[in-house]
């Protein structure tokens, strides 16, 4: 699955789970109540989908145009930080706002959303990519061009 299609399956999947884990965890990290917790998981998604469909077509620019094809456990990692970086400058504001916290108190309470979503974002990633195999931003070229999983150090000494 290539192009807008493989897009808009991978956001709304991704998204269906994240409301669902996202409500939770705010009414059980920061006591509020499930309406208020679920609408703020709404609007954090709402504003993850735009967000997702930026970076993701600004990432695999990005990858296309790299020597190195395929996604390792390196590019993989960067992928997700990068996309949860961007995340909290959108969604802190937003839950200070509607939870009627500060800034800081919606960053803190965010933290916990924030490593949860780092690994939900990778194995994520992961298994989408294992269902519906690779984008053509990271399909292999040519004979002979390496790739990410090839070119991966094999010890601490390689990765220099």
């Amino acid at each position: 699955m290539q192009g807008i299609k493989r897009k808009i399956v991978y956001v709304t999947l991704y998204e269906i789970i994240a409301i669902a884990c996202t409500s939770a965890g705010l009414a059980l990290l920061g006591g509020h109540g499930g309406a208020q917790a679920g609408v703020a998981a709404v609007g954090a998604s709402a504003i993850a989908v735009v967000w997702n469909l930026i970076y993701n077509a600004a990432f695999e620019s990005w990858e296309a145009r790299q020597t190195v094809r395929g996604r390792g456990m390196l590019r993989r990692a960067a992928h997700a930080i990068g996309f949860e970086i961007g995340l909290v400058v959108f969604i802190v504001p937003l839950f200070a706002w509607w939870l009627k916290v500060s800034l800081w108190e919606a960053f803190l309470l965010d933290l916990g959303l924030i490593v949860f979503f780092l690994v939900y974002t990778y194995v994520f990633s992961l298994a989408f990519d294992r269902v519906f195999g690779l984008p053509a931003s990271a399909t292999a070229k040519p004979e002979g061009e390496p790739t990410a999983e090839s070119t991966a150090p094999t010890s601490l000494c390689d990765a220099r």
